[in-house]
């Protein structure tokens, strides 16, 4: 019966944040970016539920019952992500103006950049976050509640796109406000309850390896090579945190620089936590049934087993908690794409409410395909966590190396860019399609492709990111220099000084600090 209430005051409560905002006339920048009047512990309790979706609670936990607390480089890396988008990323965003990132490309650069970087994102969206956090959550709400996964999926993306569609930004930032509570307060109940079953740290050092509990793997390590966990967990980072349109759309709805570049370091010091709440349950789960974790069922076998009468209520609101924070940013971003970047740009004379009509129905539609997609979301890869960071760490480095390069020299150029773009998402394409056939398809591609994708797509990443920005380089030498006078507001002025607030510096340096410290306590 308790279970009953609280799962009824958590849809209740989802579904009065998300109408609340749609009672009011709205312009597009109300609704595609909360009025950029949004205060910095939204932003930042946001930017850490739109992360923190379904298959974090599978992929962190089968991964830490696989392999340990390595996975958990993703985590802190996070944060020194979450820091440079406060300090170099957020100021020429919200200096600018823009609705999206890549209007911001085409600023810096050219139209072709844009719409480069729209069509991508948009793909990327639908066939790897929208796919995998369905995949994710249908796993756990399969194994946790028993219900039908079409049935439960089908009303989710229902249910979610409802009040996306309803409030816009709005909505989806102060619905994650309260999600990021209700995920956070589960996820630490079930690691308080699993690790008094398990006998604590002790209990869980005498049971697993050794090696469980060392984050820093050697170079040749299949899945967690060191330079891929430091650099490449950085560059992978960067595109996420820094230059994706889902993330970033947070930062821009601050009401200003200081609120956005604050929410950014409480979402950097949120980040210290899945190593604990979400990687530990998976090494706690293979200590106390060895036998029976297989990888992703590790989170659903501790919620069953663990979880007294009462506090499942807790745990299923948590779950969806993350699957529908993590959806409603996606539509809303994908509809943001679609109209400023694709609708507005063909019809540059279009209404405000014009703007926001399109900005919903485009959501409509993307909650159509991604209900459409469902049946054939279960044939992914089980595990699931690594899926999602080998494909985005294809994408993301050629786009790490635009955006990095464009802020911090003056010389890129557009040509440059455009050419960086195309080729190192070729690059990352073919090397993804070479692990379909080899991995999924079982196909033997002779020793020197084979080589290839046994190759660490983390390594993999660090070698395209460089390339990448040594092509940048070089074809912007040969190309003439931009019109400075043109994107002086986009790119870093090194002899300017800034002012620093003491207490923003010492935000990043004692969290920073702290995270150097337990990454060298779990060396």
């Amino acid at each position: 019966m308790l279970d009953t209430v609280i799962l009824t005051a958590y849809f209740v409560a989802v579904f009065a944040i998300g109408f609340y905002y749609s009672r009011r006339e709205r312009t597009a920048k109300d609704y595609f970016l909360a009025g950029r009047n949004v205060g910095w512990f939204a932003v930042g309790a946001s930017l850490f539920a739109t992360n923190i979706g379904s298959e974090h609670f599978i992929g962190l936990a089968g991964s830490g019952a696989s392999t340990g607390l390595a996975v958990g480089c993703y985590e802190w890396s996070a944060s020194f992500c979450l820091f440079l988008l406060g300090w170099l990323f957020v100021p020429h965003y919200l200096q600018t103006r823009v609705f999206t990132m890549p209007e911001f490309l085409e600023r810096r650069f050219s139209p072709n950049c844009r719409w480069y970087l729209t069509a991508i994102s948009i793909f990327a969206y639908i066939f790897t976050k929208i796919s995998v956090a369905l995949f994710a959550g249908g796993i756990l709400i399969r194994e946790i509640v028993g219900w039908d996964y079409m049935t439960s999926a089908i009303l989710l993306v229902i249910a979610t796109g409802v009040y996306t569609i309803a409030g816009g930004l709005a909505a989806v930032i102060y619905t994650d406000l309260f999600q990021a509570f209700i995920l956070i307060g589960g996820a630490v109940v079930l690691t308080l309850l699993g690790l008094d079953k398990a006998g604590g740290f002790e209990g869980l050092r005498a049971a697993l390896p050794p090696d469980f509990f060392h984050m820093i793997k050697p170079l040749d390590h299949a899945v967690y090579p060191w330079l891929g966990t430091t650099v490449g967990t950085l560059i992978l980072g960067i595109w996420y945190w820094c230059t994706d349109q889902v993330i970033v759309q947070k930062t821009l709805s601050a009401s200003s620089i200081t609120q956005a570049r604050k929410g950014a370091f409480f979402c950097a010091s949120l980040k210290i936590l899945p190593v604990f709440i979400l990687v530990l349950p998976g090494l706690i789960a293979k200590a106390l049934w060895p036998n029976d974790v297989t990888g992703d069922n590790a989170y659903p076998l501790l919620v069953t087993r663990l979880m007294p009468p009462g506090l499942s209520g807790l745990m299923v609101a948590a779950l969806l908690a993350a699957l529908m924070s993590s959806l409603s940013s996606v539509f809303n971003s994908c509809s943001t794409l679609i109209t400023m970047d694709v609708y507005k740009k063909l019809r540059p004379e279009a209404s405000e409410r014009r703007l926001v009509l399109v900005g919903r129905l485009s959501t409509a539609v993307i909650v159509g395909l991604s209900i459409g997609w469902i049946p054939f979301i279960r044939n992914l890869n089980n595990e699931v966590y690594q899926y999602l960071q080998s494909v985005q760490a294809y994408v993301g480095a050629p786009i790490t190396a635009t955006f990095l390069t464009g802020i911090l020299w003056r010389g890129a150029t557009a040509r440059a860019a455009f050419t960086t773009l195309v080729t190192g998402g070729v690059i990352g394409g073919t090397r993804f399609l070479l692990d379909i056939l080899h991995n999924a398809l079982g196909i033997d591609l002779g020793p020197a492709l084979n080589a290839v994708v046994s190759f660490s797509f983390l390594n993999f990443s660090v070698l395209v990111f460089f390339f990448c920005v040594l092509l940048m380089i070089a074809v912007s030498r040969f190309t003439g220099r931009p019109d400075l006078s043109a994107v002086g507001n986009l790119i870093v002025h090194w002899p300017e000084k800034r002012t620093t607030r003491l207490a923003e510096l010492a935000t990043t340096v004692a969290v920073g600090g702290f995270i150097v410290v337990l990454w060298y306590h779990f060396r």
